[in-house]
């Protein structure tokens, strides 16, 4: 099973899965805007932005974003099932397809929810390096597809020489 290069590409998608639910994916500096948005905040200060919750100075300020946390739990758990799948390719191939779909999906709530942050709380905002780890997770998925494909095709060539 670890020998299979699909399943390094695996094992490495599903790290930065975990990396990104642990890091900060954004980073704002609050304005005025949001003090009505978020309590009491001073102006100027920076807030942290995790998959589920915004911090501020090392405390937990609200929860904010459970689609995002909601989409990369799945994600993950779909990967840690898909680890386990080797010896049904195919499955294990529409598996990784489906976590492709949802990363996608993680992308286009996490603009949405910035867009939404930068219009209506007047906040400036600089992404943060961690949030490029659902693309290299995409990236690593789809290599693991292609390995996946390539020994479908060798076992289903030997299955014709029979």
């Amino acid at each position: 099973m670890i020998q299979r290069i699909q399943t390094l590409y695996l094992l490495a998608a599903l790290t930065f899965c975990v990396g990104c639910l642990c890091l900060p994916i954004a980073h704002f500096i609050v304005g005025d805007g949001l003090n009505s948005f978020a309590g009491s905040l001073d102006p100027y200060e920076r807030v942290d932005m995790y998959n589920l919750w915004l911090v501020s100075e090392g405390k937990h300020m609200f929860y904010f974003c459970p689609v995002l946390m909601a989409i990369l739990v799945i994600t993950t758990s779909l990967i840690c099932v898909d680890v386990l799948l080797f010896k049904r390719r195919v499955l294990q191939m529409r598996v990784a397809t489906f976590c492709m779909i949802l990363l996608v999906a993680w992308y286009i709530a996490y603009g949405i929810i910035i867009y939404l942050l930068n219009s209506s709380a007047g906040m400036l905002w600089s992404t943060h390096w961690a949030a490029a780890f659902p693309a290299v997770t995409f990236i690593l998925l789809y290599l693991a597809i292609r390995g996946i494909r390539k020994d479908e095709k060798l076992v289903r060539s030997l299955d014709r020489l029979r």
